[in-house]
Formats: structure tokens, sequence, C-alpha cells
């Protein structure tokens, strides 16, 4: 029989909590390109990682967020391409979710993360957009501006509306085990 979580030796627990967080963002980077039935949106689906730092970021600085968005955003360039880089769009939410708990701004429930989250990737989005803008090249071969920016909306819109369907499923979760493990720690 395992003891209670409270009666562990407090590295054992950290020694976990840094499991749940590398398992956590490796479950999130292995199902950012699963297309699953209901998972999908105009060929755009939910943006887990997105969502974990949100879900990250709610309890934490805004240095912890941006970090957390800077890491989790090479991974997501390691897994597609590295322009434009989702480590700037994921730095910002990171950023701006942070800021917006220390602000006292929102309450946390389903309902508030999901709205969150849901502004969130249209300022991940829009990020990429403008790097898509700034950076076009001068060949024939590069994007016309209009299109980056009618692309934008329909991704930006697809993408936000599953990612805060499907935020409480990352966010319930790490949500529950990140306040036990702080409970244990203010009553010890």
């Amino acid at each position: 029989m395992l003891k209670p979580l409270s009666q562990w030796s407090p590295l054992t627990l950290n020694m976990l909590n840094w499991v749940v967080i590398v398992g956590s963002v490796a479950l999130c980077a292995l199902t950012l390109p699963l297309r699953l039935p209901g998972m999908e949106l105009n060929g755009m689906g939910p943006n887990w990682l997105l969502i974990w730092v949100v879900a990250w970021s709610l309890k934490r600085t805004a240095f912890q967020g941006a970090l957390a968005g800077i890491v989790l955003g090479l991974i997501q360039d390691g897994m597609t391409a590295p322009y434009p880089s989702h480590a700037v769009g994921l730095a910002c939410v990171g950023i701006l979710t942070a800021r917006l708990q220390k602000q006292r701004y929102i309450e946390e429930d389903f309902i508030s993360v999901a709205l969150i989250v849901f502004g969130m990737v249209v300022v991940a989005e829009s990020v990429t957009a403008v790097q898509f803008s700034l950076f076009k090249g001068t060949d024939s071969t590069s994007i016309p501006l209009s299109e980056i920016w009618v692309y934008h909306q329909q991704t930006a819109l697809s993408s936000a509306i599953l990612s805060s369907l499907w935020a409480p499923v990352v966010y319930y979760p790490l949500n529950r085990w990140w306040e036990r493990l702080q409970w244990i720690e203010q009553s010890s």
C-alpha cells in the first residue's frame, strides 16, 4: 500500500511533481498532431501546448509563464517548422495569463479558463500572423499579405473554439494536482 501524499518526503513530492509536469507536457506534445473525431474544425485541432501554458501560468509569475511558453514553443517548433516561431506567441500567452491572474480580473473555474484559452489562442495566432507578415520573402513564392490575414482569421477562430472547449481536459487534473501539492506544503 502507498502512504498518503501528505506523508511523503518533500524531495519525493518534488520529483513526483516534475514527473507530472514533464509527463503532461509530453502528452500534450504527442496529442498535438492527433486528429480524432470531434477534435478538428477547418483542419485545425486544439492547441494542447497553449492550453498547458495557460494552466501553468494561472498561478505563476509572468517570468515563469514566459519561460514555460518559450520552452513549449521550442518543443512545438521542433515538431513543426521553426519559422514562424511558436515560442514568441506562447511566451506572450504565459505573460498575459500570469498578469491576468495577478490583477484578479478572473475567477478560476472552467468557464473562465475556457475564455482565457480562447483569447490566448487569438493572441498566439496573431503573433504568428505578424511574424509571417514581417518576414515574408520578396521572392515570387511569398504569400500575399491579404491572404495571410484571411487565413489567420479562420485559423484563430477554429483553433480558439476547439482549444477552449478542450481546455478543462488539461486544466482540471493539473490544477487539482498543484492545489494538492500546495495544501501539503502549507500544512507541513
